[in-house]
């Protein structure tokens, strides 16, 4: 999609700016689908670093990700977002969700073909 979906890119923005990280969402992207909850990029990026530092081989890529600093430029949120940051996400494959335990993926909006409301699941059933 060159260009965002208005309404996506709504939902994001309402996630950044009330920091909430419990909107499930489902995303078409290059034929993939992606399924998880939304995180605000500010706890995204903590929450990847964390686990950098944890690897005695990536821990130098954690500084990377962590977010610049309040008062180094106009805020942020004057922009609407232009990615989506899920985490606890899968890629469906098949009958199976990669990884199983979930990953944190971010996404370009205008990359999203596809959405919907909700985190999808298989069922045995």
């Amino acid at each position: 999609m060159s260009k965002p979906d208005e309404l996506l890119v709504d939902i994001a923005t309402l996630v950044e700016s009330e920091h909430s990280n419990q909107m499930s969402l489902t995303v078409v992207v290059a034929g993939a689908v992606i399924t998880g909850r939304l995180a605000p990029e500010a706890l995204w990026r903590r929450r990847v670093a964390e686990v950098l530092k944890d690897s005695d081989r990536l821990a130098p890529f954690a500084s990377a990700f962590v977010a610049p600093e309040a008062d180094s430029g106009p805020p942020r949120d004057a922009e609407p977002p232009t990615h989506l940051h899920f985490h606890l996400a899968r890629i469906l494959q098949g009958s199976v969700g990669l990884p199983e335990t979930g990953g944190m993926y971010r996404i370009a909006l205008r990359d999203v073909s596809a959405w919907t409301v909700g985190d999808l699941s298989y069922s045995d059933s």
